[in-house]
């Protein structure tokens, strides 16, 4: 997975082996805050977090089934077909874009 180098960065990463459909890819437990991780290939990478939220409506509602506290992020990468990234960290009320490291942008 094209993930794992990134994730990486934030801490051990704990690949899940699942049926599809599942609600995440990959959890970073020793990250601040834990991250669970859904990723997903991007025809469009280039989008409003507006347009991103209606077009992955389905993953975020299910990311949104998992508990948010201060300590976990739930969390949607985007990747384009040229290797392009995108990082949204999934709240309560819509999409905040994250920098590879996590870090809320802007």
């Amino acid at each position: 997975m094209d993930a794992l180098p990134i994730a990486a960065i934030r801490g051990t990463v704990h690949l899940v082996r699942q049926a599809r459909g599942g609600l995440y890819d990959l959890v970073i437990p020793t990250a601040v805050p834990i991250a669970f991780v859904r990723v997903k290939y991007a025809d469009r990478i280039r989008m409003t977090l507006a347009e991103a939220e209606a077009f992955y409506r389905e993953t975020i509602v299910g990311l949104r089934s998992i508990m948010a506290t201060e300590h976990i992020s739930r969390e949607l990468w985007l990747r384009s077909r040229h290797g392009t990234w995108r990082f949204f960290r999934v709240a309560k009320t819509g999409l905040v874009e994250l920098s590879r490291n996590g870090i809320p942008v802007g």
